[in-house]
């Protein structure tokens, strides 16, 4: 643990020299972490600036950076999340970006201002991490630190949730991620599944047409605001945010990798899988210039990523529960596990999935993944 000799202070990020110190401070962070991936600097700026991220629509954020003789040893962020609480009028504020040295003044300090910053907005809990929304990354790593995260999946130190116990915040949920082997077959029960739901002329199951790409995903996301709507802490996406994300996808999108299942033409469950961005860029130390760029979309387009994520699974309620609806998740499963190996694909996670859905994890296990990360979200009342 580090010593507080020097007097500790806490300043709003208001310029841009501060926003670049709030991005990198992970760099420091993490130096001689060897499962820590680089982000890439030019997505971080993105991502927090109001006028490149549609959450900002429907959303208010404030930033800190944690300073002891001007040199940066903490950050967090404080988020008014106006579709969270429409949802759910729970008077509960999200925490989120939190980093910092091993030091306990510092993480009280830090979580202290965005604590106040959220009680002046009358927010009455504080939950987190989330950066910035459940649809984004979230949940602190508290298991399973010596493997690399996946794309948009977060890394910390093992002291970080210490920290956080001590100043009293508890456990609100635990997020599994599993590892699978793509090249696994399934197992005999649930290919048996799969041989039952192949005989089915009014079941199809496809890839995404990329000809019709903006459709499919609007269809993909629809699914998905469907059959995860009874969710813990489910939040639909905006159309705005639809419209960024597929902007964001389109360069890496594999449409074989991306299955929707079709019910006499109708759409009723899908599956996306997506390149390990995390494997390609680990070298790039955050950066696309000079040469960053041509190795990305190499890796990318070229030599493939050995690793895959799978963020995204769903059937529609209607169709949830009882043989067609595993028919249907199994289905589309093992179709993008089939299009991962044809591209190279080895190994993948399945992330992330609630503690307590237990129909999704014997879905996950019976199909051979097994778990070997867990993400926490904390949460603590906030006192008048």
């Amino acid at each position: 643990m580090t010593s507080g000799t020097q007097a500790l202070s806490i300043k709003a990020v208001e310029t841009a020299a501060q926003r670049d110190a709030f991005i990198r401070l992970p760099w420091t962070l993490y130096q001689d972490d060897p499962a820590w991936v680089p982000p890439l600097l030019q997505e971080r700026r993105d991502h927090l600036n109001p006028r490149k991220n549609p959450f900002f629509q429907t959303a208010e954020a404030r930033f800190w950076l944690a300073l002891r003789a001007g040199r940066t040893v903490g950050r967090i962020s404080a988020q008014v999340n106006h579709a969270h609480l429409a949802r759910h009028g729970d008077a509960t504020g999200h925490f989120g970006m939190l980093e910092a040295e091993d030091d306990a003044e510092t993480f009280q300090a830090l979580t202290a201002t965005a604590e106040d910053w959220l009680r002046a907005q009358g927010m009455r809990r504080i939950s987190g991490p989330f950066n910035f929304s459940i649809n984004e990354e979230l949940g602190l790593l508290v298991d399973g630190f010596a493997a690399p995260p996946y794309l948009l999946m977060g890394h910390a130190r093992p002291y970080y949730a210490g920290h956080l116990e001590h100043l009293g915040y508890r456990k609100q949920k635990d997020l599994l991620c599993y590892h699978y082997d793509a090249r696994r077959e399934p197992p005999p029960p649930v290919a048996g599944l799969l041989r039952k739901a192949a005989r089915l002329e009014e079941l199809t199951v496809r890839a995404m047409d990329m000809g019709r790409y903006a459709q499919d995903l609007s269809t993909i996301m629809d699914i998905f605001n469907d059959a995860w709507s009874e969710n813990w802490g489910f939040v639909p996406m905006s159309e705005a945010e639809l419209q960024s994300l597929a902007r964001d996808l389109r360069p890496i999108v594999r449409p074989q990798s991306i299955a929707i299942a079709e019910l006499d033409g109708i759409p009723v469950a899908m599956a996306i899988s997506l390149p390990n961005v995390n494997e390609a860029i680990a070298d790039l130390d955050g950066r696309l210039l000079p040469f960053g760029w041509a190795k990305l979309i190499w890796r990318l387009k070229v030599k493939t990523t050995k690793t895959a994520r799978v963020p995204l699974m769903g059937v529609r309620k209607a169709h949830q529960g009882g043989l067609m609806g595993a028919m249907l998740a199994f289905s589309v499963i093992d179709k993008i596990r089939r299009a991962q190996c044809a591209l190279g694909v080895e190994h993948g996670e399945l992330s992330w999935v609630l503690e307590d859905n237990q129909p999704m994890i014997r879905m996950i296990e019976a199909v051979g993944a097994v778990p070997y990360k867990t993400y926490r979200l904390y949460g603590r009342a906030l006192a008048a």
